[in-house]
């Protein structure tokens, strides 16, 4: 049986007392919302943090809203109110795609979208379905508030730019016209981390790119994002030779790691299959939105 190291429990009832908690007991401490990341590492000693403190309690959190033209998500909003969200599947069906894919009833129940970003595996899917829809994420502290695009948010593996004595309230996703969006995903079997994913966003006028964002799950894509297939996009007509050539960048820009989910020429021919596939989805969402 495996047994987390010890470690000391406190309880926080607010995002100021969170903070004050995380200055008090200093870097060994950690947030744990559903705690379905966190925990099965500290169960392998993998993580092994001295003090954890729980945000469960804070309701100002949990919330789906349209403000300042953006769609914002309280960091505790659980994954299975992203996914019965007819506000998210309106404005953002991405999520929706992500959200299907992701664990199971029993995860989405409990796990917060929050919770995702914060232990930034390099598998998650959220972090690549935000990062392709130029999400930012509202980060409080002691020293004030930032706000902070999701592509400049992951530092790497299960590292992100958050202090010590910081904590993600909020994310935002801006809310303009012409948009579409899709995330596709291959997995080994139902609800498992991803053997490659890539999500589309796309912005069109006329039947023009004018704008689009490319993530990337599992593959090895820095700040889960494919930006050179962006760029290559942009400005064009998102016709099939268009996206041909975007997700053939995508797939050469990807760095897989061969391991037990298949090798990494697999995952780099998945890449740019799935990267296709989404932004076909999102062109066909987004002229839908223009009809």
């Amino acid at each position: 049986m495996q047994v987390p190291a010890s470690f000391e429990y406190e309880r926080a009832h607010s995002v100021a007392e969170t903070i004050s908690l995380l200055a008090r007991h200093g870097p060994e401490a950690r947030v744990v919302a559903g705690g379905h990341s966190l925990l099965p590492m500290m169960k392998l000693r993998l993580a092994q943090p001295e003090v954890l403190i729980d945000i469960n309690g804070i309701a100002e959190l949990a919330y789906l809203r349209v403000e300042a033209g953006e769609l914002r998500i309280g960091a505790m909003t659980r994954h299975a109110d992203l996914l019965g969200s007819d506000l998210v599947a309106r404005n953002f069906p991405i999520l929706i795609d992500a959200e299907r894919v992701i664990a199971d009833p029993i995860v989405r129940n409990r796990g917060t979208v929050g919770g995702s970003l914060c232990q930034a595996d390099p598998s998650e899917d959220l972090a690549a379905a935000f990062v392709a829809t130029q999400a930012t994420v509202v980060l409080v502290g002691a020293e004030g508030t930032r706000v902070v695009p999701v592509s400049e948010f992951h530092t790497g593996p299960y590292e992100t730019v958050a202090g010590p004595a910081e904590i993600l309230t909020e994310v935002r996703l801006p809310i303009r016209a012409g948009a579409g969006s899709a995330y596709e995903k291959v997995e080994r079997r139902a609800g498992d981390w991803a053997v490659a994913a890539a999500g589309a966003a796309v912005w069109l006028q006329d039947g023009v790119a004018t704008d689009v964002g490319i993530g990337l799950a599992a593959v090895g894509a820095e700040h889960f994002r494919a930006t050179e297939a962006e760029t290559a996009l942009r400005g064009r007509p998102l016709d099939e030779a268009a996206i041909d050539e975007a997700a053939a960048i995508a797939g050469r820009n990807a760095h897989p790691s061969t391991d037990q989910r298949g090798p990494a020429e697999y995952k780099r021919h998945l890449v740019t299959e799935l990267t296709a596939r989404a932004l076909r989805r999102a062109g066909a969402r987004a002229r839908a939105q223009e009809a």
